[in-house]
């Protein structure tokens, strides 16, 4: 049985990861899968690392060696058609499916008779669903035969647009690069105290690590330490990364004691800093699901994350491993930042939670799943 997986971009990592271990274990399941990454990147990550820096073990071809923001749609609808109808699948991963382009592939599938499974990481809370546009999603949605979902929140999106549960494949997608990351984590862990000590921060720290943007909601999450700040002193705020709001969140910052501002990195150094951290905060007012979540988990960080965000139903057990806030309230956010400061001896017990809570959603495990889904297609 041959698969075809339709990606945008190499850049992603933690796709990569996921497309390796499908290649390992295909053989298993008497399936060939091959991927089509459309470009190498997107330039809102262009200081993120190379795509290519890290050489995963499955079988890809990149059609345009650019960014993807480049490529415009008759050029990349013409060169997918091209591709399926040259390597002729029996089933079509469609990754993209607000792409025009990913469109015309999905309806060329159905008319030639290749089953289709289209990946969801959308949720039902991620932004506001209405109108003609929710219609048109449910009409593409009922032209595929299964799905693979991030988590609990995008397979419910697709429930409320009508998908039968029994079509959604796996519920675990939104995988990382576990043994990346904790090779890096383990590095940096040995000697934190120096590397914190070189860096001058505080004997305790909240991180956020992203891109530094207005739906990131950066401004609210600084008001927010800026009250724990005015109450303690052994607690900082560091933010990883880089992006448009950069300077003026550091002028916002120049009247709050202990915030760090770290240059970006490579995403494969990003556990290095979350080694260093004691617990991740996400304050996005959208956010899809939120993967730096996971990779905080993996390095047994508490997590402090926005309500709105795709991976809280599955990754955050208030109490156990953090909380959610709703990132309208300020102090909401204060007060969930002053649990951890005021119970600082629960952070190991609640890190050892966080790293057994997100141990399902290793890649090895949800290859297996996904293999499993596409061959009960084909029965």
């Amino acid at each position: 049985m041959r698969v075809l997986i339709v990606h945008n971009q190499l850049w992603a990592h933690y796709k990569s990861k996921l497309f390796s271990e499908l290649h390992r274990f295909s053989p298993q399941y008497g399936v060939e899968i091959h991927v089509v990454q459309i470009a190498l990147s997107e330039k809102s990550r262009a200081n993120m690392g190379d795509a290519e820096a890290f050489r995963y073990d499955y079988d890809y071809e990149v059609l345009f060696n650019t960014s993807l923001d480049q490529v415009k749609l008759w050029p990349r609808t013409k060169a997918l058609l091209k591709k399926i109808r040259s390597y002729r699948p029996d089933v079509l991963n469609l990754t993209g499916w607000y792409d025009p382009a990913q469109w015309v592939l999905l309806f060329y599938a159905k008319l030639t008779g290749i089953k289709v499974i289209i990946s969801n990481e959308s949720n039902v809370r991620d932004h506001v669903r209405m109108g003609a546009k929710e219609r048109f999603k449910q009409f593409l949605l009922k032209q595929a035969n299964g799905f693979f979902c991030f988590g609990q929140s995008s397979a419910a999106y697709l429930e409320k647009l009508g998908v039968i549960p029994s079509q959604i494949l796996t519920r675990k997608a939104a995988v990382v690069d576990n043994d990346v990351i904790l090779e890096h984590y383990q590095t940096a862990v040995s000697e934190r105290e120096k590397r914190k000590q070189k860096k001058k921060w505080a004997t305790y720290n909240f991180i956020f690590v992203g891109r530094l943007i207005a739906p990131k909601n950066l401004a609210m999450l600084l008001e927010a330490f800026a009250e724990i700040s005015a109450e303690t002193t052994d607690w900082g705020l560091v933010l990883l990364g880089e992006g448009e709001q950069k300077s003026t969140l550091q002028q916002q910052a120049q009247k709050i004691y202990n915030i760090r501002f770290e240059a970006g990195v490579p995403w494969y150094e990003v556990a290095e800093y979350l080694a260093l951290a004691d617990v991740l905060v996400l304050p996005s007012e959208s956010e899809p699901w939120g993967l730096v979540v996971n990779e905080a988990m993996i390095c047994s960080l508490p997590v402090l994350v926005s309500a709105p965000s795709g991976c809280v139903e599955d990754l955050v057990r208030t109490g156990q491993n953090g909380f959610t806030f709703d990132p309208r309230q300020k102090q909401d956010l204060v007060a969930k930042m002053r649990y951890f400061v005021q119970n600082a001896a629960s952070l190991s017990r609640m890190g050892d939670a966080s790293r057994q809570i997100v141990a399902p959603f290793a890649p090895e495990k949800v290859a297996h799943e996904m293999l499993q889904g596409i061959v009960n297609l084909q029965k």
